[in-house]
């Protein structure tokens, strides 16, 4: 199941993707979410599955790859269904005590549904084929005009990054930690959900202690390099736009505006709202 996890991992390839500036990337999966919740209908989504299917095959990330990272929120999808399906009101299917189960309640599940999944999907691409030093640097530099408000950019640039680095180091080290324990006699997968809880307990106990462990590390190793946060600070490698991503912008435009105006002018509802 910790393997299932994508998110803050970066998959190494050679495509137009990877190569592209990362301030792109997070406009675009801006863009990208902004449009799942332009309108609910199957037309919206079916532009949305194009594009993102467009943009996967040019990343050369592997489908199977990005999808595990769905299987991590599987029960919270199933719980979200199934709330929206029995305590929406509307027009009643089968109904049983207090419970009803209408077209309403089963039209919301689908479409947050799907929404949940392709936003899952497009924002895990975006840190699979962008580097953690990447997004710092793009997010800082999108957010470079609050700077002019004494909002400290660089800072929370900084924290997210590190926090995306750490992920997966954490996840190795609860994996590590939880074999250890298990060759111990340790059961993680058996009894009721309350002694699955309990035996969670000596596994968290060392993991903070091993997170609080390397953020002291990292800490000191920041302070014995002098470091004094993002002010007169040069970067290793500046941002610089090219016609990669000037062509990237103008796919975007396009993808914008046919999801605006096809979802508007012709609406697809398999299920009645």
């Amino acid at each position: 199941m910790l393997r299932d996890i994508t998110l803050g991992q970066y998959y190494q390839a050679d495509s137009p993707i990877h190569r592209m500036d990362a301030r792109v990337k997070l406009i675009g999966t801006l863009v990208y979410i902004i449009t799942l919740f332009l309108y609910k209908n199957l037309t919206i989504y079916l532009i949305a599955l194009l594009f993102l299917g467009a943009v996967v095959k040019i990343s050369k990330v592997p489908l199977s790859f990005i999808l595990r990272g769905i299987k991590t929120i599987m029960i919270l999808l199933v719980i979200t269904a199934v709330f929206n399906m029995f305590l929406t009101p509307g027009e009643p299917i089968v109904s049983f005590w207090k419970f009803k189960l209408t077209w309403e309640g089963i039209a919301n599940a689908f479409y947050l549904c799907i929404r949940l999944v392709f936003l899952i999907v497009g924002s895990s691409l975006m840190t699979l084929t962008t580097t953690p030093n990447q997004l710092t640097d793009g997010l800082e530099s999108l957010l470079g005009p609050l700077k002019k408000i004494k909002v400290p950019v660089h800072e929370i640039a900084m924290m997210m990054s590190i926090a995306l680095r750490f992920i997966p180091i954490l996840l190795e080290e609860t994996d590590k930690i939880m074999k250890a324990q298990m060759a111990r006699g340790a059961e993680f997968d058996s009894g009721s959900l309350i002694k699955k809880v309990k035996a969670l307990v000596p596994l968290l106990v060392p993991l903070f202690i091993s997170a609080f462990r390397r953020a002291n590390d990292l800490a000191m190793a920041m302070e014995a390099r002098c470091y004094q946060g993002g002010e007169g600070r040069t970067k290793m490698k500046p941002l610089k736009y090219r016609k990669l991503d000037f062509g990237a912008f103008v796919v975007l435009g396009v993808y914008l505006a046919a999801a605006a105006v096809l979802g508007k002018l012709f609406p697809l509802n398999l299920i009645p709202l």
